[in-house]
This record gives C-alpha cells, sequence and structure tokens, in this order.
C-alpha cells in the first residue's frame, strides 16, 4: 500500500510538472500590464534621440519604424494588420477625412521597411529562442512602440485608428494607457481577444471558403505554418515565403480578390519573425477581455458584412468598451476603407467629430 502511494505521488509530480511546462511553452508569453511595468522589454520606453531622418522614428537604439503621414489638423495613429502587413499608401476612406486630421502610417517593427532585427537564430534551445523572440517581436514591443510613438509626437492623448490585427494591438495598448487614449477605431478587430477562439478563427473562416479540391493542400500548409519547434531552423527569407503563401490562400477566400491584390496586401512588403513572433507571444490559450474593461474613452467598432471574419466576432470587442458604438457597413469585407470608402469615412468622421 505504501508502495503504491509512492509511485502516485511521483505520478502526481510528473503530471505538474509536465503541465507546467506544457502551460509555459503554449500559455501567454505577453500579459496586459507587462509594458507598463517596463517587463521583458529589449529597451526603456523612452525613445533614444531622434537622428531627424525623415521617414523613420527611432524607438530603440537599433530600431527604427518607417512612416509617412497624410493629411492636416489632429494627429491620428494608424495600426496596419495582418500580423506584419503594413499600409503602402493611405487609406482611401481616410483620405476623405485628411483636411482635418494629420493620419501617421507605420510599419511595425519587423515589417515593410522598418527594422528587421535578425535572419535565423543560433541556439538550439527552444525556449530561449522563444524568449529572445518575444522580447524582439512579441506584443509587448508593439505596445511599448506606440507609446515611444506617442512621445516622439509630444501629445498627452492619442487618437487610434486599428484594422484587424493592429485593432488588438490598439486594444491592448488602450489597456495598459488608458490616461494617454483620446478615441479608439476599431476595424474588424482580430479575433483573438481570446485563444483559442470559439469559431476557429481566422484558418478555419480561410478554409471554410476555399474550394473543396483545395482544403487537403491548406491543412498541408497549416502544418507547416503552425510548426512552431521547427520554425527556429529557418530563416527570415523562408517565414516571409510562407506568410505570403497564407495570404494567398486568404485572397483566393476573400470574396473581392481585387481589393487584395491590387490593394495594400498585394503591394506590402510582410514580416517575417515578427509574424511569429506575435503568435507566439499570444500563446495557444489567454483572455484579454479583463484588461481592458477599466476605460474612459470612446470606441468605435466597424464591421463590414462581408467579411470573411464574423459579425460576432467582432462583436467581443462591444463586450468590453462600456462607451462603445457598433456599425456594420453593407457591401463591404474585411477592407471597409477600400470597399466602401464614402460610407466609411463617413461613419468615423462622425464618431471623431462627436467625441
Amino acid at each position: 500500500m505504501r508502495a503504491l502511494i509512492i509511485v502516485l505521488a511521483v505520478v502526481a509530480i510528473i503530471a505538474a510538472a509536465g503541465y507546467f511546462v506544457w502551460y509555459r511553452m503554449t500559455g501567454p508569453m505577453y500579459r496586459p500590464g507587462m509594458v507598463r511595468a517596463a517587463q521583458n522589454l529589449r529597451a526603456p520606453l523612452d525613445p533614444p534621440p531622434q537622428a531627424g531622418q525623415s521617414g523613420f522614428w527611432q524607438v530603440e537604439p537599433d530600431v527604427r519604424l518607417h512612416y509617412f503621414a497624410s493629411g492636416q489638423g489632429e494627429p491620428v495613429l494608424v495600426i496596419h494588420g495582418g500580423p506584419g502587413y503594413p499600409s503602402v499608401k493611405p487609406w482611401s476612406g481616410l483620405e476623405l477625412l485628411a483636411s482635418r486630421y494629420r493620419f501617421y502610417y507605420y510599419d511595425q517593427r519587423g515589417s515593410g521597411d522598418s527594422t528587421r532585427l535578425f535572419d535565423r537564430f543560433p541556439s538550439t534551445s527552444t525556449w530561449r529562442n522563444m524568449q529572445a523572440l518575444d522580447r524582439a517581436y512579441g506584443m509587448g514591443a508593439e505596445v511599448a512602440d506606440i507609446e515611444r510613438i506617442r512621445r516622439i509626437l509630444g501629445v498627452s492623448k492619442l487618437t487610434i485608428v486599428g484594422h484587424s490585427f493592429g485593432g488588438l494591438i490598439a486594444a491592448l495598448y488602450a489597456a495598459e494607457f488608458p490616461e494617454h487614449v483620446q478615441r479608439l477605431v476599431l476595424i474588424s478587430p482580430a479575433e483573438v481577444l481570446v485563444m483559442p477562439p470559439e469559431d476557429g478563427g481566422l484558418f478555419a473562416q480561410v478554409r471554410q471558403r476555399l474550394p473543396e479540391s483545395r482544403r487537403a493542400e491548406f491543412d498541408a500548409f497549416l502544418k507547416e505554418y503552425l510548426d512552431f519547434r521547427g520554425m527556429f531552423k529557418k530563416d527570415e527569407g523562408a517565414l516571409i515565403a510562407l506568410n505570403q503563401r497564407m495570404s494567398e490562400y486568404y485572397i483566393a477566400a476573400y470574396p473581392n480578390p481585387a481589393v487584395m491584390t491590387e490593394g495594400q496586401v498585394g503591394q506590402a512588403r510582410p514580416g517575417g519573425w515578427m509574424v511569429f513572433g506575435a503568435y507566439l507571444s499570444m500563446g495557444k490559450h489567454h483572455d484579454y477581455r479583463a484588461a481592458m474593461k477599466s476605460t474612459a474613452f470612446p470606441v468605435e467598432i466597424l464591421h463590414g458584412a462581408d467579411d470573411l471574419q464574423s459579425e460576432k466576432a467582432s462583436r467581443t470587442y462591444l463586450e468590453i468598451y462600456p462607451q462603445a458604438r457598433f456599425e456594420t457597413i453593407a457591401r463591404a469585407g474585411h477592407f471597409s476603407f477600400e470597399e466602401q470608402p464614402q460610407e466609411f469615412a463617413g461613419r468615423v468622421r462622425s464618431f471623431l467629430e462627436g467625441h
């Protein structure tokens, strides 16, 4: 009997240790509040002196963010989606508001013309590589960059427009620094507030819209795309190619593929490591909703009626903001600012001028 008790105790200890390792390896590496507490950052929140080079913000000693601006008036920061697909030109819907607002578009670190910190990982330790990737390109690094941009612009509060995955980044910044947010506009914000998502998320939505003849091919691609252990054997170029393949499947599933191939996504220089840094940073299971509930700024949530992402997914954000307004744009998908620019501009103008 005593031997059995000892065996069961050993099994329980091994199981607990296994659960701890599993949670550390698959759970979120970023938690809201870490940036404000200056945890897990490569550099301070105070940006270094600006070199004065046009079109770049120096956010860390070795990290520059490429940006461009359009319009005159109150500054508005625009956060692109993807992750890793920067805006290559002003959004048509925001250009209609450029007489009153100055929109700043920037390439998130590791994408577009912003700094790409490394090509490949020399270490054979998966955990050390994960930690380095998270510090370089994780959600904390993205949130910290927004705070650094605010300080570079010299404003006490920011109006932020976030699209898709950029909507999640904007929401996380607002959770960490609510006193520095004037207003928040979220356009089809990414369905990753809670992981795993209820309906399978982006990959399930793309698979459902693909022709049946391509689904087995897509399933095989996802095994390679989401192989995080094998990822560290690849380099930046190989990961960029994987992200481009993912965008090709998305385009094939999208109701209006011309918007993709001729617009922002088709012309963007996507990220490589930064995309997988974002994925690893969030982990396979998290729930960020509780961190976002105590907000005092107004929020506009826009959803295209024909979006691959469900309206229910976008409405998840409505549930966490006490001062939120939700609006659907007809005959538009995930890129409502290009598909219905006039209506998009009217909704955003009404919200910004009303607050």
